[in-house]
């Protein structure tokens, strides 16, 4: 069973999380999106296919829903049923709301079909450093998020500019950076973007059309605005101990790491998926003669993130120790549960 991921989408009034939903609604993946308000998602009327209890479902297979506290397990739960096939799930916030509290209530979640996503936080260059006086919340909610997004840069100079990133990377020394302008972000850096061209022949949806509109006209490929990726093929097992290290304390800038890995004397590969230190393992339920481990993020250094990928193999002079690949496999899945978590954020 593959878990949903879910993304907690969280940043002060004005940020611009709301836009960046909408550019992610139209990214070509299946997203279920959870708001607190949801007249505040100004999603295109003519995508709206039908609306129930509260749930909008638009024709690209993505799903609005209004939310609570008291009601976010239920919601979540009802949207990572096989029935909806959703490739993600992206909570925003309000404006006001502990964006952590909301990480604890995805990250201890007993259902296995719900996974963690990631806490993205939005800054706003334009305006966080007359707000950052009387809401020093601000800076707590940067320093556990994943991924830091930094919005309206193109409304500052330079050195305004130059001055928000340098507060970021002090409240949050490791997380992923990236600027978005207009809400575009690479989906590619938060979810797998599935290719559906070729699902076979069914009836041209408004939501292709505007998937398209918004790739022609997208800027995601701005220099400051792209997402790194790394990957690792392995011909063989690597170290447990090692590799437990790399997914609890990923390098700086890293986002999320994934992939299909064998250990040392284990028969079954085991799958990894870790997002800013938060560790999931699963069984891997095929055949997998090799494996590989990907890395993505927004402010790496590449080639240390290469070196230490290299640096997990097994080298053939080495011994491991029987016992070391409860490292790794502490993360698995107990039943229903989640394997053990290094906590929230770094």
């Amino acid at each position: 069973m593959t878990a949903v991921p879910v993304i907690v989408l969280s940043g002060f009034l004005g940020a611009g999380k709301t836009t960046m939903v909408n550019h992610l609604l139209r990214s070509g993946a299946r997203i279920g999106v959870v708001v607190n308000d949801f007249g505040a998602v100004s999603v295109d009327a003519l995508l709206v296919a039908g609306s129930v209890d509260g749930a909008v479902r638009l024709g690209n297979g993505c799903i609005c829903c209004t939310a609570d506290a008291d009601t976010l397990g239920d919601v979540l739960a009802g949207l990572v049923s096989p029935s909806a096939a959703l490739d993600a799930i992206v909570v925003e916030t309000s404006g006001l709301a502990e964006p952590v509290a909301v990480v604890r209530m995805i990250t201890s979640s007993a259902d296995p079909r719900i996974g963690y996503g990631g806490l993205v936080y939005v800054v706003d260059a334009e305006n966080v450093g007359a707000l950052r006086p009387d809401h020093p919340e601000i800076d707590r909610h940067v320093a556990v998020a994943d991924l830091v997004a930094v919005s309206k840069t193109d409304r500052v100079d330079e050195a305004r500019r130059q001055s928000v990133l340098a507060d970021v990377r002090a409240a949050n020394p490791t997380a992923a950076v990236t600027e978005v302008l207009d809400g575009r972000i690479d989906p590619a850096l938060l979810l797998d973007v599935p290719d559906r061209r070729d699902d076979g022949p069914r009836q041209l949806e408004l939501a292709d059309l505007l998937a398209q509109d918004a790739h022609d006209h997208d800027h995601t490929d701005h220099a400051h605005a792209r997402y790194a990726s790394v990957a690792l093929a392995a011909t063989g097992p690597l170290h447990p101990r090692r590799l437990a290290a790399f997914l609890e304390r990923p390098p700086t800038g890293t986002y999320r790491i994934k992939g299909v890995v064998h250990l040392p004397g284990r028969g079954e590969p085991v799958v990894v998926h870790a997002v800013g230190g938060f560790v999931d393992v699963t069984r891997h339920r095929g055949r997998a003669s090799g494996g590989d481990l990907v890395v993505i993020g927004a402010g790496m250094d590449t080639g240390a993130v290469r070196h230490t990928l290299d640096d997990l193999l097994v080298r053939d002079d080495e011994s491991v120790d029987p016992h070391a690949e409860i490292a790794v496999t502490r993360h698995l899945r107990a039943g229903p549960g989640r394997g053990a978590s290094p906590g929230v954020g770094r």
